[in-house]
């Protein structure tokens, strides 16, 4: 099970570290903060350029809490969070990630989610500091929580900036 554990988080960490230097960095094949900043603002993340800086940093951050195993739940929480926000903006255009879709940030997501209930095992720093008690229902849903209110913040933004759009796009064909 501890194995299994390190793998899972391992693999996750690794490609969050990914996810976020393809923004940040423009590696792996990504776009870097500025081409990603005007995707950004097209899915109405105003302004771009910031918001690719904080989405970058927390998958890296997440990424770094997952890979050592400290902090887990937390950890959990910024990727919670993080993906959360990702996957709401890439639904419309359906699940699979073939057609733009949320299907990358949902299981990101899920499988931070999933070790902020069992936690990161015995081969951790959470493990190896005594902090072997974050984990379970409490810390699992304590995670979800505090993620998807830390998501709601740029949601609630971007929702205002999509409506503004929305009102000026009715205004000049009308």
């Amino acid at each position: 099970m501890n194995f299994g554990l390190l793998l899972l988080r391992l693999l996750l960490a690794a490609l969050l570290c990914g996810h976020g230097a393809q923004k940040l960095f423009g590696r792996f094949g990504g776009a870097g903060p500025d081409a990603t900043a005007a995707v950004f603002e097209r899915w109405g993340f105003v302004p771009g350029r910031p918001m690719v800086l904080l989405a970058g940093l927390a998958e890296l951050t997440g990424a770094a809490s997952l890979a050592t195993g400290l902090l887990t739940p937390g950890g959990c929480a910024v990727i919670v969070g993080t993906m959360t926000v990702a996957a709401v903006a890439t639904a419309p255009n359906g699940f699979w990630a073939q057609q733009g879709g949320c299907e990358v940030p949902f299981w990101y997501g899920a499988a931070a989610a999933v070790l902020g209930y069992t936690g990161p095992g015995a081969w951790s720093l959470d493990h190896a500091v005594g902090l072997d008690t974050l984990h379970g229902p409490g810390w699992g849903t304590a995670a979800l929580a505090v993620g998807s209110a830390a998501a709601a913040v740029p949601l609630v933004l971007r929702s205002r900036v999509l409506r503004t759009r929305a009102q000026h796009h009715n205004e000049v064909t009308s």
